[in-house]
């Protein structure tokens, strides 16, 4: 799960390097800036790197932020099996979403449509139901052509009016389909006469009837296949190599049963891939982790299918009985487990079998005969319990590779980026000689502008590296700059990192369970983010292989650690005392034992603190990240220490040190993570990533005695007078970053350059005697570190341009804040 990040203005500046330039180089545009850095950037066109996947780059599809129902999935009737319940939301009811007048009964008996589909509304003479859709409403446009149908019983013949209007009146003209004996589809066609994102549909009667499955789609859907035009589009027009599929979070959380036809409905279990093919009346609904209802309309069928219309390889992830996020709990039924695998194979099947197989035949009765050419497959997401997930994981991949030799199969490697759960699944992964390992990280832009070359040291040999889920907390530019410098390790280290995809994918601006995102809608209209534009960049000019190119780099960092003390708890009480901060003179910068008040403590965050019998204590257990801080931002090389004590809740508590501002930070987190790790993170305009990390748990009730020394950038943290763990802080983010790959295909060379600082960047580029044209195609993103893209307003847009001043040494001035790459064709 996120935790809130504040966003602060963010600037990073250069120390130039001194450049010697041919006179003879024809030079670059020259954009205004500040400053103008000098660069270096020399190209070995002799040289081999490393090959690069057409599936290097695609996308991850979550449904997260409603990305399925009232997102890509074009129903534009909500909840219409009125199968919302308690057990999913507390606030749903079978008729969320719905308004009824006369007489409306939500039943579940023996008279249901079906028993995947248990919920019926009963309807009494001159009653009517009225469905208000997503958003705002149900959008239509003008001349667009809409298909209604829903499923009824009636014991006489009944007349069903239907219409589709807003609070101006009609939207098209009415339609009646008449219902008569028992549960049957009845179906009408709507032209819609004007636009309107405010809609209502209405089915109205005049004797007693039973409904469900009350449906309304745009005949207009892509490639006639179900799904919302917009959305489908934005993502074909990335190009991605693959689709990753259903999560996520949602995979491998709730109960891992099945549904059991004989007990009936089992809410909040797993995502199962079973539930969710066929025809979709008798698909079962779903309680989704993230806090709504699935309806399963968008099924693993309609993934497939997506992945072929858009030329992406499928990659679908099953649960491995070992929940994540945050849950931590390993399923030791063996009989279940045998099932879950025989699950898998049957998904196999279900992919690559013949249609004279059972699930080919399900697969080609659905409209596709043909395979869809399944060849990767995942199990597991971001599992807490390496040792468990990876017992269960050899399990699933002996049974795979025993009767699909070719099929590779996908492991994972925990939620982070390090730490010991990170570091035993590696182990156990390299052991086991594993194909792949999914890695997953959210971290701050710093963090990505200082580990560019994170790959550079990996293993050649060893497990390859799918990065399946990463991005560095924001949609503005300044995030998206962050990312392009760290998409430029990845391609150098293609050789390693096979497949990368930024998440989540999509997100509904009015239901929003994560931040940030790629691409944003409403029920009206779709704008791709900053961080689209991007993805989007990179994955229409990847290159065939990697050529060897280097470039002059940042002075590592010197300026000591510096700013103010803190104390904080998250989803806990805690209280404090004996604050003391100092200098490494011993001169006292700070002393609190809260006998008196508390005036010298600014209260930035959530919670509720207040003075209990001399310690200062935070009382909310609910409240998150309840920051208080004391003393000077300028404060540096100095001893903080404090005694703290958890009274109750979910973690431990808080020590901030280096405190900036809200959103600019260090911090000692004290059973973290619902009490099982202590670490040091580092928040970076509200992005946050973490430095050092062990295993950790804090008693309640328990006084600590917490010493945290910072002399220069280098910082010693002590619990209770042992010494628990250091780290040096001195990695440069670097603001510049570069790499160049080979079109086998166009014979062009790309030079890739980010420029993620307030200067421009003059740069020297060598292109060590490749034969190359003068002209060179240019695409171009610049804008403010702050912009972002929104519904109105295209703040980050690519810009096409030709540069005429391409030889073997000519000089490129890149601009101030943007990503650019040079097309250069060869000779």
């Amino acid at each position: 799960m996120p935790r809130t990040r504040t966003r602060t203005r963010w600037r990073l500046g250069l120390t130039a390097t001194a450049l010697l330039v041919a006179s003879a180089v024809v030079p670059g545009p020259v954009h205004a800036a500040a400053d103008v850095t000098d660069y270096a950037i020399t190209v070995d066109p002799k040289g081999s790197g490393a090959k690069i996947d057409d599936t290097m780059y695609g996308v991850f599809f979550e449904d997260i932020n409603r990305a399925a129902d009232g997102g890509l999935y074009a129903e534009l009737v909500q909840n219409r099996s009125f199968e919302y319940s308690t057990a999913d939301n507390r606030s749903y009811t079978p008729l969320t979403s719905w308004a009824t007048t006369g007489t409306a009964t939500a039943v579940d008996d023996d008279g249901r449509l079906n028993a995947r589909n248990r919920t019926y509304l009963a309807l009494d003479a001159g009653s009517s139901v009225t469905n208000s859709g997503y958003n705002t409403g149900i959008r239509v446009e003008s001349g667009r052509t809409y298909d209604f149908s829903l499923w009824a019983r009636a014991d006489a013949r009944t007349p069903l009016t239907v219409t589709l209007h807003d609070a101006d009146g009609a939207l098209a003209e009415a339609r009646q389909v008449t219902a008569r004996g028992g549960w049957a589809k009845y179906r009408a066609r709507f032209t819609a006469t004007r636009d309107s994102t405010t809609g209502r549909l209405t089915v109205a009667t005049d004797a007693p009837v039973a409904l469900d499955m009350i449906s309304l789609i745009p005949r207009d859907t892509y490639k006639g296949d179900g799904l919302r035009k917009d959305l489908a589009e934005k993502i074909a027009a990335l190009h991605p190599g693959f689709v990753r599929f259903p999560g996520g979070c949602l995979v491998n959380t709730g109960s891992m049963q099945g549904y059991d036809e004989a007990s009936g409905y089992q809410r909040r279990r797993s995502y199962q891939w079973k539930d969710t093919i066929g025809p979709v009346e008798q698909r079962a609904t779903n309680s989704n982790f993230w806090g709504y209802n699935q309806s399963y309309g968008l099924g693993y069928y309609e993934y497939f299918q997506f992945a072929e219309d858009i030329g992406a390889m499928p990659l679908p992830v099953v649960p491995a009985l070992v929940t994540g996020c945050g849950q931590n709990k390993a399923t030791d039924d063996d009989a279940l487990l045998k099932r879950h695998i025989q699950d898998t194979l049957d998904l196999i099947e279900f992919a690559n079998g013949p249609v004279t197989s059972e699930w080919g035949r399900k697969r080609a009765a659905m409209g596709h005969p043909k395979p869809f050419h399944l060849t990767h497959l995942e199990v597991g997401n971001e599992e807490n319990l390496p040792d468990e997930f990876f017992a269960r994981f050899k399990q699933f991949r002996a049974a795979v590779q025993a009767k699909y030799p070719n099929i590779e199969v996908i492991s994972n490697a925990g939620p982070d980026d390090s730490g010991t759960t990170f570091d035993t699944a590696w182990k156990l992964n390299k052991e086991a000689d594993v194909d792949m390992v999914d890695e997953h990280y959210y971290n701050s832009t710093q963090w990505f502008l200082q580990n560019n070359d994170r790959y550079d040291s990996y293993d050649r040999n060893g497990p390859k590296v799918f990065l399946g889920e990463y991005a560095s907390g924001g949609n503005t530019f300044k995030n998206a700059l962050a990312e392009a410098a760290y998409m430029t390790g990845l391609e150098r280290n293609a050789g390693v990192v096979k497949l990368a995809s930024y998440a989540p994918l999509l997100a509904d601006e009015d239901y929003v369970q994560w931040r940030p995102d790629m691409i944003w809608f409403n029920n009206h209209a779709s704008w791709g983010s900053a961080d689209y534009e991007v993805q989007k960049l990179f994955m229409n000019n990847v290159g065939d292989r990697v050529v060897p190119s280097t470039a002059t780099t940042t002075p590592s960092l010197s300026a000591p650690i510096s700013g103010a003390v803190g104390l904080s708890t998250w989803a806990t009480t805690a209280a404090y005392d004996d604050v003391t901060v100092t200098g490494a003179d011993g001169t006292t910068l700070l002393g609190d034992d809260f006998s008196g008040d508390a005036s010298r403590w600014t209260h930035t965050g959530g919670g509720s603190w207040s003075l209990q019998d001399g310690q200062y204590v935070q009382t909310d257990v609910g409240a998150e990240n309840t920051m208080v801080s004391a003393g000077d931002p300028a404060w540096h090389d100095y001893d903080l220490r404090v005694k703290a004590t958890k009274k109750a809740g979910k973690e431990g508590f808080l020590v901030a040190f280096g405190v900036k501002d809200t959103g600019n930070y260090y911090w000692w987190n004290l059973g973290g993570w619902n009490n099982t790790t202590t670490a040091v993170e580092q928040a970076v305009d509200g992005g946050k990533s973490t430095l050092i990390s062990k295993p950790g748990t804090i008693e309640t009730g328990k006084a600590y005695d917490v010493d945290i020394k910072v002399r220069g950038r280098q910082v010693t943290l002590y619990l209770d007078g042992q010494e628990w763990g250091s780290f040096k802080d001195d990695k440069p983010a670097e603001p510049f970053r570069q790499v160049v790959t080979r079109d086998a295909r166009t014979g062009d060379l790309i030079v890739k350059v980010v420029n993620a600082q307030a200067a421009d960047a003059r740069t020297a580029i060598d292109l060590g005697g490749a034969k190359a044209g003068r002209k060179a195609a240019v695409t171009t993103l610049q804008a403010a570190p702050e912009a972002v893209n929104s519904e109105t307003v295209t703040a980050v847009a690519p810009v096409k341009s030709t540069f005429d001043g391409v030889a073997d040494k000519f000089t490129y001035t890149f601009p101030a804040n943007s990503v650019t790459f040079l097309r250069i064709r060869q000779r």
